[in-house]
């Protein structure tokens, strides 16, 4: 661990930084370390192997090769990269989507043991999408055909994205007329890496627009399907407490980590922990229970549906490792760091995967699919039971900050129902005080976190109390969202720091100024939200009129460009905390953040800067609200009984 600069920084993931170098053991940090100076052409986009006559370098400062042997130049191989960046996220997500649609159709056939509908009443909204008759029907029935027409949406021959009709009618006519609206979902990642490929696609702003088609493959595809499905099978997320930080491993107990992002395997691990059988093994063995908790998105999953704690984010992996209070870490896809392996053999801890499509070298697999969840996680909590007296107390240290309390479950349905109940369930009251400026708009603060940004994600905390100070909603997902649960700011409690109209309103509703909606698929559901505000009216006829911004301050994995990059197709002005990963090609730099504007009405902004992103971020949204009028003050005027006579009555 060499880097110096703590000014601020996170105690407790210091703490056990610390302890693990002390140890010999290696961190992210140090392995980031070790990688400087990293590949600038890599980072600017302009290192291309997409075929056996490179890598090629183009030089941006012309003093090197301006095009790769094949003749591609800077503009080509950057937008060749940026659109490979999109179809790997799309896929990451999709494939995602494509496991929960088969597990509903699994669990409505009976086959998936443990597996249940939790919530009909979703089930027969995403019916309604599908155009799957519920009259008469029994809910497995109904549940059947609803999984099977998901399925479809993943290589169907013919047609668009049934749920990209969900958007507000103006978007949909606009992604039809620029040729945009996603087909099946297989199929653009496969045309993705087709056109990328050497010698197809040379055109950057025709493969741009492909990524644009990509991108909402998987916003208004995969990953729209994963949430809506999950919300079917485990329930809709309601306002639920619950507590965020490394300190919720427990000294006493059979510690399980579960890590990843498909809920199937964490979902049946905690139900089997809660086996009272189970419970009596771990008594026998001398801990006092059995304790889960979560890392990455599975965290936010298991939180959002059950109050299960938050362990922490993405980089927090090893950290939480290292506490040397952990049994058993499961993990299923995505964001899981190898360097686990190693952390984990510096303790007692067992490292379980168990999905066929991610082993890691050195760790035990334990497959669990559709059918053996039920019994497969009973296995691995027994596995962490029986590991619990191999325990080595001298190695063990749980930091003993703060224990952060947090309300999560704000999801599209939650709102609408805070905002007007149960038969006037509405977006009405959000939409009018935009209008009269008690909320100058709102902004999703979602994405990674990654051990670039060192030691914590301080920035993300900055940035969301500069927003909510100004009077701006902010909505959250993923590790962001983790991260600020960490900090205690998601709870009613932080009020404190939001201007006087937010406060107004949010004590009124009672809810926090900050909303956690979900994990980094659940991004899908601030898609939906923007398309209500739209129909609900009086903030314009399409997303891109919204007073409303998306931010990532620090992005690591591909699925934060294709969400930032379907945010942008929605209409949405998206900002990354990063410097542009096209920087090297400023044609296309400027495509992404001036031509596209014209094209579908959301743009591109990419700096690390912090203060710079505030001003761009609030400069933006006092410009939509210029455009709509609603930031000309009215004059108030009393009404005398020949103007009420006046007045239209409908």
């Amino acid at each position: 661990m060499t880097k110096k600069n703590f000014e601020g920084a996170d105690q407790e993931s210091l703490d056990l930084l610390k302890k693990m170098e002390e140890r010999g053991i290696e961190s992210s940090y140090d392995r980031y370390d070790a990688q400087q100076p990293q590949c600038g052409y890599g980072k600017i986009g302009l290192c291309c192997r997409h075929c056996q006559m490179g890598p090629c370098n183009v030089d941006p400062f012309g003093r090197g090769p301006k095009r790769g042997v094949c003749g591609a130049d800077a503009n080509t191989i950057a937008a060749r990269h940026f659109v490979r960046y999109v179809a790997a996220g799309t896929a990451a997500h999709s494939d995602h989507g494509r496991s929960v649609a088969e597990l509903l159709i699994a669990t409505a056939r009976g086959e998936a043991k443990g597996y249940r509908i939790t919530d009909v009443n979703k089930l027969h909204e995403v019916a309604k999408v599908f155009d799957v008759s519920t009259e008469g029907r029994k809910t497995n029935e109904i549940a059947e055909e609803v999984g099977e027409m998901a399925l479809a949406e993943f290589g169907k021959a013919y047609g668009t994205q049934k749920f990209a009709n969900k958007a507000p009618e103006a978007r949909i006519k606009l992604w039809e007329k620029l040729n945009i609206t996603p087909r099946a979902i297989d199929r653009e990642v496969t045309e993705s890496m087709h056109r990328t490929g050497m010698g197809t696609d040379q055109d950057y702003k025709n493969l741009i627009m492909q990524a644009c088609r990509t991108s909402m493959a998987d916003g208004w595809g995969g990953a729209m399907i994963a949430t809506e499905l999950q919300d079917i099978l485990f329930g809709t997320p309601k306002p639920t407490r619950g507590t965020a930080n490394l300190n919720v491993i427990k000294e006493d107990e059979v510690n399980i980590l579960v890590h990843g992002h498909e809920p199937q395997m964490s979902e049946m691990v905690a139900v089997a922990a809660s086996d009272p059988e189970l419970i009596k093994e771990a008594e026998a063995v001398g801990a006092k229970g059995i304790s889960i908790a979560g890392i990455c998105c599975t965290a936010n999953e298991m939180l959002l549906r059950h109050g299960i704690p938050l362990a922490g984010h993405m980089k927090m992996q090893e950290m939480a490792i290292a506490t040397g209070a952990v049994e058993v870490i499961a993990v299923d896809i995505q964001c899981v760091m190898q360097g686990d392996e190693e952390v984990a053999r510096a303790f007692h801890t067992k490292l379980i995967t168990t999905s066929p499509k991610a082993k890691i070298d050195g760790t035990e697999h334990i497959e669990i699919n559709d059918e053996n969840a039920y019994e497969k996680g009973k296995e691995v909590v027994r596995i962490a039971i029986q590991n619990f007296p191999k325990r080595d107390k001298t190695k063990v240290f749980i930091p003993k900050g703060k224990k952060s309390d947090v309300v999560v479950g704000f999801t599209h349905e939650t709102i609408k129902y805070m905002l007007g109940g149960k038969f006037r369930a509405s977006y009405r009251p959000l939409n009018d005080n935009i209008m009269n400026g008690r909320i100058r708009g709102v902004v999703g603060v979602v994405g990674c976190t990654s051990s670039i940004l060192w030691p914590d994600q301080l920035p993300y905390m900055e940035l969301v109390n500069d927003l909510i100070a100004n009077d701006i909603l902010v909505v959250q997902t993923g590790c962001a969202a983790a991260e600020c649960a960490r900090e205690g700011m998601m709870v009613p409690e932080h009020m404190e720091v939001a201007g006087p109209g937010l406060r107004e309103v949010c004590e009124a509703v009672g809810m926090p100024p900050v909303l956690h909606a979900g994990s980094c698929v659940d991004n899908s559901r601030i898609l939906i939200a923007c398309s209500e505000m739209v129909k609900e009216g009086g903030l314009g006829n399409d997303i891109s009129e919204l007073p409303v911004a998306g931010v990532c301050l620090d992005w690591m994995h591909e699925k934060a460009l294709a969400i930032g990059q379907y945010f942008v197709t929605s209409g949405v002005y998206t900002l990354f905390g990063t410097k542009s990963m096209v920087a090297g090609a400023p044609d296309v730099d400027k495509f992404l953040s001036e031509g596209l504007e014209e094209l579908v009405g959301g743009k591109w902004s990419f700096t690390p800067d912090l203060k710079e992103m505030g001003t761009l971020i609030k400069d933006h949204i006092e410009k939509k609200r210029d455009a709509l009028g609603i930031n000309e003050k009215k004059e108030r005027k009393l009404y005398d009984m020949e103007d009420r006579r006046a007045l239209a009555v409908d």
